[in-house]
């Protein structure tokens, strides 16, 4: 649903434009609710209110009496907001997740199929720079198998 790299900065204000690629699938799709939380690697992650909908029961199905899932559910649904975009297609970041993110001005804006993430460039930049170079060994470790299982 959701594809590509686009670099942007924030105005004045913390509003994002949201890439025209972006826009236009919200209008096909006729989506006009965004959910936006922390994510992880210190990134954004923006979800449609139904991708939301979808990973909110996968994770309200983890038991609250583990440590690590309450810890886990407090830091993503208690940061999360719903946004409308404006007519001029932008968004308003939150500070609390400005914060988070250590976005400053400019973003790097991922389509990562169900999701969007939004980072700081210099953020994105570090973390292209340490995994690209792995990206052939990450593919196989996480396809190994895949091929015997049909």
């Amino acid at each position: 649903m959701f594809y590509g790299e686009f670099s942007h900065s924030l105005d004045k204000k913390s509003r994002l434009i949201v890439p025209a690629k972006f826009r236009e699938t919200f209008q096909e799709n006729y989506i006009e609710k965004l959910i936006i939380t922390r994510g992880l690697d210190k990134c954004l992650f923006v979800f449609t209110e139904d991708e939301w909908k979808t990973q909110e029961t996968k994770f309200k199905s983890m038991s609250f009496t583990k440590r690590e899932s309450r810890k886990f559910n407090r830091l993503f649904f208690g940061s999360a907001c719903e946004m409308e975009i404006d007519k001029q297609g932008r968004i308003l970041l939150p500070s609390y997740l400005k914060l988070y993110a250590e976005i400053k001005r400019e973003v790097v804006i991922l389509g990562i199929s169900n999701r969007i993430e939004i980072w700081a460039k210099d953020k994105w930049e570090e973390f292209y720079a340490e995994t690209k170079e792995s990206f052939e060994e990450i593919a196989e470790g996480l396809m190994e198998g895949e091929g015997e299982k049909k």
